[in-house]
């Protein structure tokens, strides 16, 4: 099974022109359109995002929830090729010591944080994974930390026998604490480390609308388990008129499964 797997924070809608949301919509809708991933695991987008989202990739549906709970605040929506996966299962859960409580956060998050998962089936090979989308903290380490864990111990509930791979922006960078808890805590790969191929491996992933570079290091990560073998992984640094889709370069990694 050939799958190709996105991780995009496409940026709420807060900025004034040039980068509003009404102006990068397009452009992001081009560079996804283009790029033709299978699944995208979306961090920051308001409920409104998610429709436009909705409304310009006519390929893909959606599940994903507010942080706030129901339209409320920011998703981690995962968009998927509607005529390629049938969806299992899913749901979501907080980054607190109360997971199952929405909106909840208790380890000093400058904001609420969660996870969204689902259990997909793929239509071409009868063949089942999981694909679970976070955003951790941007202030707290520890909370970072402890949010990693957290996913750490709802994967394990998965089945065990099946791929899971998990997006997100991880708000630092690999080698720090938070990456070590997935890594050796929850035994998670990252496909930086074992693409056969990284195209715009020089760059960063956030380039804050201003940066060609991304900045310093790669704050956007796809980590994966199970039987699964990493092919090409790319930073897709669009820019158009000197205009960026969003603050953050999407990574797109294609995998046999």
């Amino acid at each position: 099974m050939d799958l190709r797997i996105m991780t995009y924070n496409v940026r709420n809608d807060c900025d004034a022109p040039p980068n509003s949301w009404e102006e990068r919509k397009g452009l992001m809708r081009d560079l996804i359109i283009r790029e033709s991933p299978d699944l995208i695991g979306t961090q920051e987008c308001k409920f409104n995002q998610v429709q436009d989202l909705d409304h310009l990739l006519e390929d893909y549906n959606w599940i994903g929830l507010g942080r706030e709970g129901g339209s409320k605040s920011e998703f981690m929506a995962i968009f998927y090729k509607k005529s390629r996966f049938d969806v299992l299962e899913y749901d979501h859960f907080w980054l607190s010591d109360t997971p199952n409580v929405i909106a909840s956060s208790t380890w000093g998050n400058d904001c609420t944080r969660m996870a969204t998962w689902v259990r997909f089936l793929d239509n071409e090979t009868n063949q089942s994974f999981y694909h679970l989308n976070t955003h951790l903290d941007h202030i707290s380490e520890v909370a970072r930390v402890k949010g990693a864990e957290l996913i750490v111990k709802h994967a394990k509930a998965f089945e065990s026998s099946v791929p899971i791979f998990i997006t997100g922006d991880f708000n630092t960078l690999a080698e720090t604490d938070t990456h070590q808890a997935f890594l050796i805590k929850g035994n998670f790969m990252d496909t930086w480390s074992n693409s056969s191929e990284r195209m715009n491996e020089e760059l960063g992933s956030f380039n804050n609308f201003n940066d060609p570079t991304g900045g310093e290091g790669r704050i956007d990560w796809i980590l994966y388990r199970g039987d699964v073998k990493v092919g090409t992984l790319k930073i897709v640094n669009d820019q158009v008129d000197g205009r960026f889709p969003s603050d953050h370069f999407p990574i797109v990694v294609d995998f046999e499964v």
